[in-house]
């Protein structure tokens, strides 16, 4: 049992009237958990960013950029890049902004208030997440595998000359697997911040009791 956990007992064996100073012990626990809370969503957006960025310069040889011309993607994917740092930055900067209005909150009110959109700016950033990904996967696919049909044509091959029921199969398979794939990314956000968000929205429900109460 935590700290907040033992005031959160002693505040319910009290009986009438509810001494100030138990309810400003509670309310800078719960501020002070809170504030925590956040913090770590900023460092593993950070954390997350470099991670990525690692693995993308270290991805993105000669190699690959010669591919991405031969199938007419280079410039969408240094455009891609770019539109992707400035969106990211901008939601760390926003995870920085809740960190550093929650820490300044001199209200359960305005503590509240915080939290929700802390826990909304999260959202918007795993949604960002899923879309883009499922955009961009779109978008590799299909010129991807318009380049190898236009290449079997040169070639004098029908290996791509599919009918209508090998068609729905394809786009049947591809879709399933884009599913499942983004599924995945879901499911690892949601361990990666879902805990730090119902520990946030737990804090949010004490507040709420606790102005109750009070």
């Amino acid at each position: 049992m935590d700290e907040l956990e033992f005031l959160k007992r002693d505040w319910k064996k009290q009986d009438g009237n509810y001494p100030k100073l138990s309810y400003d012990q509670l309310y800078k626990m719960i501020l002070k958990k809170s504030s925590s809370i956040v913090r770590w969503i900023f460092i593993i957006s950070i954390l997350e960013f470099v991670f990525w960025g690692i693995l993308t310069v270290c991805l993105a040889d000669q190699e690959y950029w010669i591919e991405m011309e031969k199938i007419h993607l280079k410039g969408f994917t240094i455009g891609l890049y770019i539109i992707g740092y400035i969106i990211t930055f901008y939601f760390i900067y926003r995870f920085y902004r809740n960190f550093r209005k929650i820490t300044a909150t001199d209200s359960a009110s305005v503590l509240m208030e915080n939290i929700i959109n802390t826990r909304k700016t999260v959202k918007y950033y795993i949604g960002y997440v899923l879309i883009s990904t499922g955009f961009t996967g779109l978008v590799y696919t299909f010129f991807t595998f318009k380049y190898h049909m236009a290449s079997m044509e040169v070639k004098n091959t029908s290996l791509y000359e599919f009918d209508y029921t090998q068609w729905l199969i394809f786009i049947g398979a591809f879709l399933v697997f884009m599913l499942v794939f983004l599924g995945l990314i879901w499911l690892f956000y949601k361990l990666l911040y879902g805990i730090l968000l119902n520990r946030l929205q737990k804090n949010y429900k004490e507040l709420k009791r606790l102005e109750i109460e009070n």
